[in-house]
C-alpha cells in the first residue's frame, strides 16, 4: 500500500505529532520515510541589508533543519524503520506537495495545529497541502489539550 512515506517536519509540537503518527504507519506497514524540511525565509523582496544576511540565515536554517530530522530519523531508527532527510527552499505547502509528487512518494503524513473555530475557516500548512498534493495527504490534529 504506502512504500515511501514523506514526513515534513520542522521540530513544532504539530509536526512532531504527524511524525509520530507516520513513523507508527510505517513500521506497521514496513515502509520507509523521508524526512522533509522545508528552508522558508521570510518576506519575498528584501531590503539590501537583509540580502546581505540572507545566505547567513539560510545556513542557520540549514543547520536547525539537519538538527531535527536527524532526531527524528533516530526516533525512526528506534522503531525500525529506515529514514532518509531532504531540504526544499520556498513556501512549505508548495514544496511539500511537489516533493512528493517529484519524488513518487505514496504518502505525505504531517501534523496540522489546532487553531479554534476562526482558524478552521482560514487553513494552514496542512490544509494547503491537502487540497494541492495529488498523493494521499494523513493530518494528525491537534486538539486544545496539546497546546
Amino acid at each position: 500500500m504506502y512504500e515511501e512515506i514523506l514526513i515534513p517536519y520542522d521540530g513544532s509540537g504539530e509536526a512532531e505529532k504527524g511524525a509520530m503518527h507516520g513513523i507508527e504507519l510505517a513500521a506497521a506497514l514496513g515502509a520507509k520515510v523521508t524526512a522533509l524540511y522545508v528552508i522558508d525565509l521570510p518576506g519575498a523582496p528584501r531590503a539590501l541589508a537583509l540580502r546581505d544576511d540572507e545566505e547567513e540565515m539560510r545556513e542557520r536554517y540549514r543547520e536547525y533543519g539537519e538538527e531535527v530530522l536527524d532526531e527524528l530519523c533516530k526516533i525512526a531508527a528506534e522503531h525500525g524503520v529506515e529514514c532518509s532527510t531532504a531540504f526544499r527552499t520556498g513556501s512549505v505547502a508548495e514544496e511539500v506537495a511537489d516533493y512528493a509528487n517529484d519524488e513518487g512518494m505514496d504518502a505525505i503524513v504531517m501534523g496540522s495545529a489546532y487553531r479554534g473555530a476562526i482558524g478552521s475557516l482560514l487553513g494552514g500548512t496542512a490544509e494547503k497541502v491537502v487540497r494541492t498534493s495529488r498523493v494521499p495527504v494523513i493530518t494528525q490534529r491537534m486538539n486544545a489539550d496539546d497546546i
